[in-house]
């Protein structure tokens, strides 16, 4: 079986190829060579440098590798979703990788086939902003339906919030896992949501105290990224066209309960001190101004309900083990999370105030 990865050197992309490899998959990985990663000259990957908004080149890729699967990891128009499922109708699966910022209800737990999504606007359809990111993937959810109604074996996956590595696990030295293949990151640290872990890592890490707003049980349910491939996988293999599938870690964590997971994982102890939204106000922060307290745009609690990929026979990582893992990683790394940093010396400020 052939599968193809459009936008398979991303963060979600290439544990996406790597889980394909390790279940016996050829795979061809199509991407714009933005990324600083790259699979080593030894990898079984072949590589399609291409923009995936050229339908032309879409059609070619179409015709050259001749797909079994593919997988859209980088689909954030709703044209992007309607020219890949008219140029893959033949695939045996067209799965799109949608997101859990596509509901628009604050209901908890958030189902596939309840939880109203985002309406799009035209104008939004068209825009690049994060602003109107969860009405675009919700049109984008839209475009994989009709294209199931046309026959288009087409399925969509909504990550939550996704953690976890950012390079592959590394070779365990047994050859006859496909997974085994020679991969390195060229850039100086993956951009966006995937780095939010990397501040509590390195805060837990380095201190003996942190503030954490409120009473420490904000909830932003997340997915393990190697779960995230995994569900891709499966769902492209068992799912049903026209359904959507709903990806996240099968406990969901208090933003204390991560900070514990990663004192766990570094083997120290941290003293969780809480501040109210007032108590940091008189040092100039605000609640939001601490990554991971709240899903972005809101303060209520993001969780989604797993139940529907579960009984394909899904499963997620235990956190212990993901969290350990995602902290192994961060620090051989070198990355801080500082571009979230709030100011320590302001945080500072506030431990005084509350404990000395």
């Amino acid at each position: 079986m052939h599968a193809l990865v459009i936008g398979g050197t991303g963060f979600v992309g290439r544990h996406t190829v790597a889980e394909l490899l390790d279940h016996g998959y050829d795979v061809t990985s199509m991407d714009r060579g933005a990324h600083g990663f790259r699979f080593g000259e030894a990898s079984p990957v072949e590589r399609v440098a291409a923009d995936r908004t050229d339908e032309d080149v879409l059609a070619e890729a179409a015709e050259r590798v001749g797909p079994d699967f593919v997988v859209d990891c980088a689909a954030y128009h709703p044209g992007d979703v309607r020219t890949a499922t008219e140029v893959f109708a033949d695939a045996e699966a067209y799965v799109y990788v949608s997101s859990g910022g596509v509901y628009s209800a604050h209901t908890i737990p958030k189902r596939e086939d309840e939880t109203p999504l985002h309406d799009c606007t035209p104008e939004q359809a068209e825009d690049d902003t994060m602003a109107t990111y969860g009405p675009r993937k919700a049109e984008c959810d839209r475009e994989a339906d009709a294209a199931a109604d046309r026959g288009v074996a087409a399925v969509t996956v909504r990550p939550t919030m996704v953690y976890g590595p950012k390079t592959i696990r590394s070779p365990d030295g047994d050859a006859s896992r496909a997974t085994d293949v020679p991969v390195t990151w060229a850039g100086e640290g993956f951009p966006g949501l995937q780095n939010h872990h990397d501040y509590w890592i390195d805060r837990v890490n380095r201190y003996d105290r942190v503030v954490v707003p409120g009473d420490g049980t904000a909830i932003w349910h997340r997915a393990y990224v190697e779960d995230v491939a995994s569900a891709i996988r499966v769902v492209a293999e068992r799912g049903e066209p026209g359904e959507a599938y709903n990806v996240a870690d099968r406990r969901v964590c208090t933003m204390e309960d991560v900070i514990d997971l990663i004192a766990d994982a570094l083997d120290t102890s941290v003293a969780v001190v809480h501040a109210s939204e007032r108590e940091l106000a008189e040092d100039g922060l605000d609640p939001d101004d601490f990554v991971l307290y709240h899903h972005l745009g809101s303060r209520y609690p993001h969780v989604l309900d797993t139940c529907k990929l579960a009984s394909l026979g899904w499963e997620s990582t235990p956190v212990e083990r993901s969290i350990a893992r995602t902290v192994e990683e961060s620090l051989a790394s070198g990355r801080d999370g500082g571009a979230f940093d709030p100011g320590r010396d302001a945080e500072e400020r506030v431990l005084d105030a509350l404990v000395g």
